[in-house]
């Protein structure tokens, strides 16, 4: 009974539209523009059953009550940023959001915070739960492949096969950023580094 109540409060606050990002050159491919997210809610609460991490993360957004309508195409930031222990700038607030990347078969991906994201995830753990409602398929996946480069600041998970359709996903997990600063006995390495843990989730719908 909480998590259908939770499922009817958000469902019934969803009556905000957001506006699509540009969409990537050369995507000739018509997706629909709206979503059932009365079904599209009930069937990721059911994906993250038995998942308590995932679980936690899809009741943190639908209390919330943030809304999203519009339906993207890969390579566009998902409608509803996350929110962190951190944020951007003093934090806590905003702090960055998931993607979808199409280049070499659907990853999903996430961006921003403060500084870069370190190379070295160690005992931190970000991960995505996505369902396609097209063909019932769902998992989590860990955001673990990151370039050292000083301008890149995502993390993507290994390519994963969806299949065609709606798909829907929230990122959530904890995540090490981290930016340059003197050398010192306590940065011996040039580098400050903080964990970040994401409070409410980013969230979108994508089709691929």
């Amino acid at each position: 009974m909480h998590r259908l109540g939770l499922i009817r409060r958000f469902t019934a606050a969803l009556a905000a539209t957001t506006a699509f990002v540009a969409v990537f050159a050369g995507h000739a491919v018509a997706a629909p523009t709206t979503i059932d997210w009365n079904a599209a809610t009930q069937q990721l609460r059911k994906a993250a059953i038995g998942n308590a991490a995932a679980e936690l993360a899809v009741d943190r957004l639908l209390a919330s009550g943030q809304v999203a309508t519009q339906v993207a195409l890969p390579a566009q930031p998902f409608q509803i940023p996350a929110q962190s222990d951190i944020g951007r700038g003093d934090g806590p607030g905003v702090y960055g959001s998931g993607v979808a990347l199409g280049y070499d078969g659907l990853r999903f991906g996430f961006f921003g915070g403060p500084g870069m994201i370190a190379p070295d995830q160690t005992g931190a753990k970000l991960q995505v739960l996505w369902i396609n409602l097209a063909n019932g398929r769902s998992g989590t996946e860990v955001l673990s492949e990151h370039t050292d480069a000083t301008v890149d600041t995502t993390i993507r998970t290994r390519p994963i096969d969806t299949g065609a359709g709606v798909i829907v996903g929230a990122v959530y997990g904890t995540l090490w950023h981290r930016w340059p600063v003197p050398v010192s006995d306590a940065h011996p390495d040039g580098f400050e580094y903080k964990l970040a843990t994401i409070s409410v989730p980013s969230f979108g719908s994508i089709y691929n």
